[in-house]
């Protein structure tokens, strides 16, 4: 029994490491960062220390101000390798001098530099989403520095090997190294570009939970969440960004329907079908509240606060038929103006085909597949093959939704795919 006892209180220790990790993780490498001015050393010095952590506190149990120990730990490993830099050992000296004074280890010091910590952090934001790397390679780094998550994890977020995500990361740190990288907030004339490049990466993590692009589950929440912390993050470091709050806004409203979107089985439920009540309302206010930041500190919106004032339509209707589909239809209007986007305008039609009927949303779609450009995307079958269906259409229809599901690569959606042509069999 003892035994037993001790187990469950190293397992709840190593949880407790689990949680302090996720929390202090992005702030600790950002602050170790700014020392050593090489990500890959600073991620090097914080894992160094999370192995410390995991060898002492079971043991000596967690201490009370655990990112202050870490901090102190990865510090220590920073000043030990500059003292061993054998080419520049004087100057070295010197500066593992000059951290010593200037940087002490104590907890009580910790807490003198934490004015610091939100510069460190929006430096960490930029140089890890820098616009050098791919979008997968800034997808994977961010998840790791920023949100604490584990190669294993990403991996099983994104349904690829291991392996692949932790020659990403390294390839990405490799890159960034190499390219002369500062570890800074970007220049003013460099900053909209930048923080665009930061936006879309946390957009790309929300997405890729809320519609996963394949496999069998239709949502992967954690990764809607990892993108909510991010996107909460970037609102506090950057408060005066409209854009900042209008992403915020979209992706805290697109979440709060998440309970929603899946029935008991698993299978999806489109958005007219789900039942409202399962809507999380306490999340919609905070997205209309992000939304009304937004909308305060600029007249002429980004594509961010216009998806979020579209995805507001939605969350403020308590019913499908309570819907203003011609607002939601003048909106993504908007937006394909500012984005000149085939997706966009795509999703112009659905709404335009709710607003106006469906032959008026099935002249929309028909554009957007007369222009050949999304050839190659599913929704674009599925979106005709359900104003067809509206219309009558029922051969039409059936085909198309069968080619959808022939090009999507996530099984839920196909399900529902499949499903809708097989209901259409015999009926033409």
């Amino acid at each position: 029994m003892e035994a037993s006892d001790e187990q469950r209180s190293r397992d709840a220790v190593r949880r407790g490491i689990d949680a302090v990790w996720r929390i202090e993780s992005a702030r600790l490498i950002a602050g170790l960062a700014r020392l050593t001015r090489d990500l890959g050393l600073a991620e090097d010095f914080a894992q160094d220390a999370l192995v410390a952590a995991l060898e002492q506190w079971p043991r000596d149990g967690i201490p009370d101000n655990p990112g202050a120990w870490l901090m102190s730990v990865g510090r220590r490993r920073a000043i030990d390798h500059i003292r061993r830099q054998e080419t520049l050992a004087l100057k070295q000296q010197e500066v593992g001098r000059d951290l010593e004074t200037r940087l002490p280890v104590g907890e009580a010091d910790f807490e003198s530099v934490e004015e610091d910590i939100e510069d460190d952090l929006l430096r960490l934001v930029f140089t890890s989403c820098h616009p050098v790397l791919s979008a997968e390679a800034r997808v994977a780094l961010t998840l790791r520095v920023l949100g604490g998550l584990t190669t294993e994890e990403i991996a099983r977020a994104y349904l690829v090997p291991e392996s692949t995500v932790a020659q990403r990361i390294v390839r990405a740190k490799k890159k960034l190294a190499a390219a002369g990288v500062a570890f800074e907030v970007p220049p003013p004339s460099e900053f909209a570009g930048r923080l665009g490049s930061v936006l879309e990466v946390v957009y790309l993590v929300f997405n890729e939970g809320y519609s996963a692009t394949a496999g069998e589950d239709w949502l992967r929440p954690e990764l809607c969440r990892d993108a909510l912390r991010l996107g909460r993050l970037l609102a506090g470091l950057l408060p005066r960004e409209p854009e900042v709050h209008g992403l915020l806004a979209l992706m805290e409203v697109q979440a709060s329907r998440s309970r929603a979107r899946v029935g008991p089985d698993g299978a999806a439920v489109l958005l007219l079908d789900q039942n409202r009540g399962r809507w999380d309302w306490a999340q919609i206010d905070r997205g209309l509240t992000a939304l009304d930041r937004a909308e305060a500190l600029t007249d002429t919106p980004g594509p961010y606060a216009v998806q979020a004032a579209i995805a507001a339509c939605h969350g403020r209707a308590r019913t499908a038929e309570a819907t203003d589909w011609h607002r939601i239809a003048e909106l993504y209007a908007t937006l394909a103006t500012i984005t000149n986007s085939p997706v966009v305008e795509l999703n112009r039609a659905v709404a335009v085909a709710m607003a106006e009927g469906p032959e008026a949303g099935l002249a929309v779609a028909d554009g957007v597949a007369n222009a050949g450009v999304l050839s190659g995307y599913h929704l674009l079958p599925s979106v005709r093959g359900d104003l067809l269906e509206r219309l009558g259409r029922a051969e039409e229809a059936r085909s198309e939704f069968e080619r959808a599901a022939s090009m999507t690569r996530n099984e839920r959606e196909r399900d529902v795919l499949l499903g809708r042509a097989a209901a259409l069999a015999g009926t033409a």
